[in-house]
C-alpha cells in the first residue's frame, strides 16, 4: 500500500523559513519522482517544484526560485521543501504526490500540510 505523509508546515512570519516534507512509503524510493503543488483558498492547485527519480534534476516555478529548494534523501525515504523569504502569497495547502513515470499525471497524493505566512 502507498502512502504520501506531508508534514513541516506551520504559521510563519513573513521572511521566515520552513521545510516542508514528504515521506513516500510501500514504493522503491528510486522508482518515482516527487513533485509540490500548493493551492491556496479560492485558488487552483498551482505547480511548486520538482525533483527526478535519484535527484539529478530539480525543476521550479518561477514565483519560487531562489527562495525554495527541493531535495530528497533515499535514507529517509523523504523529499524535502526547503523554503526560505516565505511570503504572504505563499499562503497555501502544500502537497506532495508521486509520479512513478507511467502516465502523464501524478499517481498518488498526500493529504497536504497547511502554510501559513503572516505580514
Amino acid at each position: 500500500q502507498v502512502q504520501v505523509v506531508e508534514s513541516g508546515g506551520g504559521l510563519v512570519q513573513a521572511g521566515g523559513s520552513l521545510r516542508l516534507s514528504c515521506a513516500v512509503s510501500g514504493l522503491t524510493f528510486s522508482s518515482f519522482a516527487v513533485g509540490w503543488f500548493r493551492q491556496a483558498p479560492g485558488k487552483g492547485r498551482e505547480y511548486v517544484a520538482s525533483i527526478s527519480r535519484i535527484g539529478d534534476n530539480t525543476y521550479y516555478a518561477d514565483f519560487v526560485k531562489s527562495r525554495f529548494i527541493i531535495s530528497r534523501d533515499k535514507t529517509e525515504n523523504t523529499v524535502f521543501l526547503q523554503m526560505d523569504n516565505l511570503k504572504p502569497e505563499d499562503t497555501a495547502n502544500y502537497q506532495c504526490a508521486v509520479d512513478l513515470g507511467e502516465s502523464d499525471r501524478y499517481d498518488y497524493w498526500g493529504q497536504g500540510t497547511q502554510v501559513t505566512v503572516s505580514s
